[in-house]
């Protein structure tokens, strides 16, 4: 059964960082490592820039309803990024998009490949998913690189496929898909 309700879920705890809910007490630091161009020059508009204390607050009111699927990466002292699912329907009911960032400050220290990497597992068991897919921008190499080494494989290149700060980008389609034993269980057949 998927799991709906905030409220039962459980924090990673892992080496280098801990992945848990987001809470109001998250803005400031939201606020600080969101509001900076390097990385909305790789994330979707709907992230802003500049990213400022409302947006965060605004932002955070979202994250913290109960159907959220919204997660803080945190250090032992604050959210230093996020990770989230935008999960499918009706035929993609069991595929999600996963989305992830992390303050430039914590770049290169292996979190965010550590974070995806755990997050993967827990989120197909979580939510009865067959398929988490992430599509980062062409020119975003430290991106696919992080997918790359959380086990996430490039199914192809999507030409033309989005406009960015008024560039016409490329973006790749990176996926991990379930074993097809956890596959079959799930759906009741035998192969």
């Amino acid at each position: 059964m998927k799991h709906t309700s905030r409220t039962t879920y459980i924090g990673l705890n892992l080496r280098s960082c801990s992945i848990r809910l987001w809470s109001e007490e998250d803005a400031d630091a939201l606020q600080r490592y969101a509001n900076n161009r390097k990385i909305w020059e790789n994330l979707r508009d709907i992230f802003p820039h500049p990213y400022s204390l409302q947006d965060a607050d605004a932002f955070l009111d979202f994250a913290t309803q109960a159907r959220s699927t919204e997660f803080a990466i945190a250090n032992e002292t604050e959210a230093i990024g996020g990770i989230g699912l935008r999960l499918g329907d009706d035929v993609h009911r069991h595929t999600a998009e996963m989305g992830y960032w992390l303050g430039e400050p914590f770049w290169g220290r292996g979190i965010m490949t550590e974070a995806i990497t755990a997050f993967t597992p827990w989120a197909f068991r979580w939510f009865e998913l067959l398929r988490i897919f992430a599509q980062p921008f062409a020119t975003n190499t430290a991106s696919v690189r992080v997918l790359e080494k959380a086990g996430f494989v490039c199914e192809g290149q999507l030409k033309a496929n989005v406009i960015k700060d008024g560039k016409l980008l490329d973006s790749l389609m990176y996926a991990c898909v379930r074993e097809p034993p956890v596959i079959y269980r799930l759906w009741g057949e035998k192969r």
